[in-house]
């Protein structure tokens, strides 16, 4: 307990350094999406294996398979062989800053505001996830010169692009994965300082369409009528995708979605949910109402059930735009899936069902960009109660437990590879951070808290697990 006393003081007194470090490492534009400068990615590796060297751990490493954005691996595994060890995983890859206009602050000059959050991409998704944990670890080694147990730590580049090297990595390196529990800190908790424990995420498929109805572009006026156009197929097709209330219209994606259980809907009415505060964090616009399938909670649409929405779409931009019939249109059709889906089965009816009656015959050309399942765990076990445990030391209050909107890749086949090892999925994430759009942000209470969590984790762990 002494240890861990002044693992706590050291991280309160250095507290400060941990945020110049998050702001220093979020001024990186790592973004992986294609179109975006990759040495910026390994520029991202590279400061963060500074990093976890100055955080005392060993073995660091900037891992690179083949053409995939660099991973990082570290380690620190003086506790002994008998200890147990933890497996860290975040991720140093962000999305896209998007609308450069829409941002108060510039995306990639993080600022702290006056509502004590820090702005800018990937603050929080995922890079405050991992500089909250070595900020702990760092307290842990600065000031007993050791850690509870063993840890390990692995840093992704791609993860915000589906992973898509995943498998060979495991390959790899798989030989220097091995622990008793994973942790990782990229989920959300429910409301802003109320710690949470994720036990499920749903999965996602991704499919690109694109419609030809022209070889090129001609007069609106001298051809529309009898004229098709790709945007306008486009639009019809996807029309067609959802009902009237929003539910997914596409045949057989609710065939293998799992029922929840009469203890599970009683659980999730427990949790507490406030309508307005919702719909302001997402920012909906006044007037407008919830979408998707009657007579389901919100928490159960979100966590439970799978979702569609048109995540990109192009044709003719508005600035230049000509009065033209447009000869080419694309879009990018997006379904999260509820955990225990087929990706493959519901890639497979989206395909068919994109690329089925072409309005007025024109051309529709389907591409998949992923298909990843979900992940369910029961949070059960030693592993679990202490996450809990540390997570209530940390925050000041009880966790509650919760289900992931969102996909994070990595989770399934890495908890495959462990052979069934528990998984802490830890919020930090919060209802108003706005990962992924624009002004994303970081609650600096919160990212307090769970790094105090993360000292008590280590400890509490090795109690657990011995």
């Amino acid at each position: 307990m002494e240890g861990r006393t002044r693992a706590l003081a050291a991280l309160e007194r250095d507290f400060g350094r941990a945020v110049e470090e998050l702001v220093a490492l979020a001024r990186i534009p790592g973004v992986s999406a294609p179109g975006f400068d990759p040495g910026e990615v390994a520029r991202s590796a590279e400061a963060v294996a500074e990093l976890c060297r100055e955080s005392g751990l060993q073995q660091v490493e900037v891992v690179r398979i083949g053409d995939a954005h660099p991973y990082v691996l570290a380690e620190w595994l003086g506790a002994g062989p008998d200890a147990p060890t933890a497996l860290v995983y975040a991720h140093h890859d962000v999305q896209p800053p998007g609308r450069p206009g829409r941002w108060q602050t510039p995306a990639f000059e993080p600022s702290v505001r006056s509502d004590g959050r820090l702005y800018g991409r990937g603050v929080v998704d995922d890079k405050a996830g991992l500089l909250l944990h070595l900020a702990a670890l760092r307290a842990w080694l600065d000031t007993t010169g050791s850690l509870p147990l063993n840890v390990k730590l692995l840093v992704e580049g791609e993860e915000e692009i589906g992973s898509g090297h995943l498998a060979d990595f495991l390959r790899a390196c798989r030989a220097r994965l091995d622990a008793d529990v994973l942790v990782l800190s990229d989920t959300a908790n429910l409301e802003t300082g109320l710690p949470s424990l994720t036990r499920s995420l749903r999965g996602m498929v991704a499919v690109d369409v694109g419609v030809r109805a022209l070889d090129h572009p001609i007069h609106s006026g001298m051809w529309g009528g009898p004229v098709p156009d790709a945007a306008t197929a486009l639009g019809v097709i996807l029309g067609r995708l959802v009902d009237e209330r929003g539910a997914i219209a596409v045949p057989g994606v609710y065939d293998d979605v799992p029922e929840l259980s009469r203890d599970e809907r009683a659980a999730l009415e427990k949790l507490p949910f406030d309508e307005a505060a919702f719909q302001r964090d997402a920012g909906m616009t006044p007037g407008s109402s919830f979408a998707g399938e009657p007579g389901r909670g919100v928490y159960e649409r979100l966590w439970h059930r799978p979702s569609l929405a048109v995540t990109a779409l192009e044709a003719m931009p508005l600035a230049g735009a000509a009065n033209q019939l447009i000869a080419e249109a694309r879009a990018r059709v997006g379904v999260r899936l509820a955990p225990g889906q087929d990706a493959e089965r519901v890639r497979d009816a989206l395909v068919a069902f994109l690329e089925k009656d072409p309005p007025w015959g024109v051309q529709v050309e389907t591409e998949c960009g992923c298909a990843v399942p979900g992940w369910r765990s029961e949070t059960v076990g030693p592993a679990f109660d202490a996450a809990r445990r540390a997570l209530a030391a940390g925050f000041g209050r009880d966790a509650v437990e919760i289900g992931c909107g969102g996909s994070i890749p990595f989770v399934g086949p890495f908890v495959e590879v462990l052979s069934g090892a528990p998984a802490l999925l830890l919020g930090l994430e919060d209802p108003p951070c706005n990962a992924h759009g624009e002004n994303e942000s970081l609650d600096l209470d919160d990212f307090r808290k769970a790094a105090r969590a993360s000292v008590h984790l280590w400890a509490e762990l090795a109690e657990a697990l011995r």
